[in-house]
C-alpha cells in the first residue's frame, strides 16, 4: 500500500491538473460540436509542416519564428493591390459598353460622344412633336424665380464681402433639445433623469478676418472630349515628307550627362550655325575710322612739335655760332692790338680797360673757385710756353678770360671745331 492511500484527499489541484482538466473539457466540448466555430493553430512542438496563410492561422497573436516563410498577421505588412480595372458593363442588348472607359471619372449628366452615330444628324421633326414645344407659363414663372433668387443671393454675398463695416448676421432661433443619459441613479446626471438643453448660435464678430483662405487658385475641371475626328484611310509615304519630318537629335555643346561621343558634324548641324549670316555692325567701320583720322593728326601735331624744336635749336645754335664768332674776332683783335670802332682815345679807353681788368680778375677768381670745387677729371689743362716772364704776365687775364668766355658758351661735344680754333688762338694763354 502507498502512502498517497493513507492521506486525505487534497483540497486545491495544482497547475498540472487544472491544465489536464482543461483541456479534458476542452476535448469534451469540441466533441459534442458539430461544427468547429474557432480554428486555432497547433500548439508549440506540433507545428511541423503548418504553413500560415489567413487569419485564423494565427490566433490571436503574431507571427510564428521558428516557420521560414512571409507571415502576414491581421494583414499587418501586407501591400494593399489597387487596380483601376472597370467592371464589364453591358446595354439592353447585351453588348459590352466600351464608352465606360471615356465616361470614367465624369459627371453622368455630361454628354460624352463615342459612337458613330453621334456624328450622324438628327432627324427633323414635325412642328407638333411635343420635345419642340415651348414650355408653358408656370414653368417659366418658376424658373425665372430660381434665377432670379440665385442672382440675389451671388449678388447679396459680393456686396456683403466687398463691404469693410458690415452688421452682424441675424442668429437662428434658439433650439431645445431633450437628453436623456444612460445611465440613470442617484450618482449619475445629479439624480435627474432627463435634461432640457437650449442649442443658441455663438455671436460672430463682424470685424474678425476670415479664418481660412479661400484665394486659392483651384484647377479648372476637365473639359468636355471634343467630338471624333474620323480620319481619311492611310497612305504611303514619300521620301520627301519623311525628309520633312526629320527632327535633328537635341545635341547640347554644353549638357551631356550620359557622356556621349558626339562627332563635331552632328554637333555644328545642331548647333545652327551655319544657317545664320554673318552681319556686321556699321559702327565697327565709324570705329576703325575714327582711330585712323585720331592717328593721323596725333602723328602730324608730334612732327609739328619736332620741326619747331628743331628750329628753335637751329635758331639757339646760329645765335651761339655768331656770338662765338664775335668773341674770337675781338680776341684776335687785341691780341693784334688793333681797337674796335667803339674806343675812344685819351681818359675813356684807361677806364675801360681798369673796368676790364676788375672784371677779369673777378672772373678769375670765380674760374678758381669752380675748378677747386670740380672734379680732378674735369679740371683745365695748364699750358707752360718758353716766353719771356714779361709777355706773359701782360697778356695773362686778358686771354684768360677769353678762355673762359668762350667756355661758357660752348660745350667739348656741341661744337668742337669751333673749340679747336680758339684753342689755336689761344695758345699763349697760361691757366694761373
Amino acid at each position: 500500500m502507498s502512502l498517497a492511500s493513507f492521506l486525505p484527499a487534497p483540497t486545491q489541484l495544482s497547475q498540472d491538473q487544472l491544465e489536464a482538466e482543461e483541456k479534458l473539457r476542452a476535448q469534451k466540448c469540441y466533441s459534442t460540436a458539430l461544427v468547429s466555430s474557432r480554428r486555432e493553430p497547433p500548439p508549440y512542438g506540433q507545428r511541423k509542416g503548418l504553413v500560415p496563410r489567413s487569419l485564423e492561422d494565427f490566433g490571436d497573436g503574431g507571427s510564428f519564428p521558428e516557420i521560414h516563410v512571409a507571415q502576414f498577421p491581421l494583414e499587418m505588412g501586407r501591400k494593399k493591390k489597387t487596380s483601376n480595372a472597370l467592371a464589364v458593363q453591358v446595354d439592353a442588348e447585351g453588348k459590352i459598353k466600351y464608352d465606360a472607359i471615356a465616361r470614367a471619372g465624369q459627371g453622368k449628366d455630361k454628354v460624352i460622344f463615342s459612337k458613330y452615330t453621334d456624328l450622324l444628324p438628327k432627324e427633323v421633326l414635325h412642328e407638333d412633336t411635343p420635345e419642340l414645344q415651348k414650355p408653358d407659363e408656370e414653368a417659366v414663372k418658376e424658373l425665372t424665380e430660381k434665377t432670379r433668387m440665385a442672382l440675389d443671393k451671388q449678388v447679396s454675398q459680393k456686396i456683403a464681402a466687398a463691404m469693410p463695416v458690415r452688421a452682424a448676421d441675424k442668429q437662428a432661433p434658439a433650439q431645445y433639445i431633450r437628453y436623456t443619459p444612460s445611465q440613470q441613479g442617484v450618482a449619475f446626471n445629479s439624480g435627474a433623469k432627463q435634461r432640457v438643453i437650449r442649442m443658441v448660435e455663438m455671436q460672430k464678430d463682424p470685424m474678425e478676418p476670415p479664418r481660412f483662405k479661400i484665394n486659392k487658385k483651384i484647377p479648372r475641371g476637365p473639359p468636355s472630349p471634343p467630338a471624333p475626328v474620323m480620319h481619311s484611310p492611310s497612305r504611303k509615304m514619300t521620301v520627301k515628307e519623311q525628309q520633312e519630318w526629320k527632327i535633328p537629335p537635341c545635341i547640347s555643346n554644353w549638357k551631356n550627362a550620359k557622356g556621349y561621343t558626339i562627332p563635331l558634324d552632328k554637333r555644328l548641324a545642331a548647333d545652327g550655325r551655319g544657317l545664320q549670316t554673318v552681319h556686321i555692325n556699321e559702327n565697327f567701320a565709324k570705329l576703325a575710322e575714327a582711330l585712323y583720322i585720331a592717328d593721323r593728326k596725333a602723328r602730324e601735331a608730334v612732327e609739328m612739335r619736332a620741326q619747331v624744336e628743331k628750329k628753335m635749336a637751329q635758331k639757339e645754335k646760329e645765335k651761339k655760332e655768331e656770338k662765338l664768332r664775335e668773341l674770337a674776332q675781338m680776341a684776335r683783335d687785341r691780341r693784334a692790338g688793333i681797337k674796335s670802332h667803339g674806343d675812344k682815345g685819351g681818359e675813356d679807353s684807361e677806364v675801360r680797360e681798369r673796368d676790364e681788368i676788375r672784371h677779369d680778375r673777378r672772373k678769375e677768381r670765380q674760374h678758381d673757385r669752380n675748378i677747386s670745387r670740380a672734379a680732378p677729371d674735369k679740371r683745365c689743362w695748364t699750358h707752360t710756353l718758353n716766353t719771356p716772364p714779361s709777355s706773359i704776365s701782360q697778356y695773362t687775364h686778358t686771354h684768360t678770360h677769353t678762355c673762359l668766355t668762350a667756355e661758357s658758351f660752348i660745350g667739348p661735344a656741341v661744337i668742337p671745331n669751333k673749340r679747336s680754333q680758339i684753342q689755336q688762338s689761344t695758345l699763349t694763354v697760361v691757366h694761373v
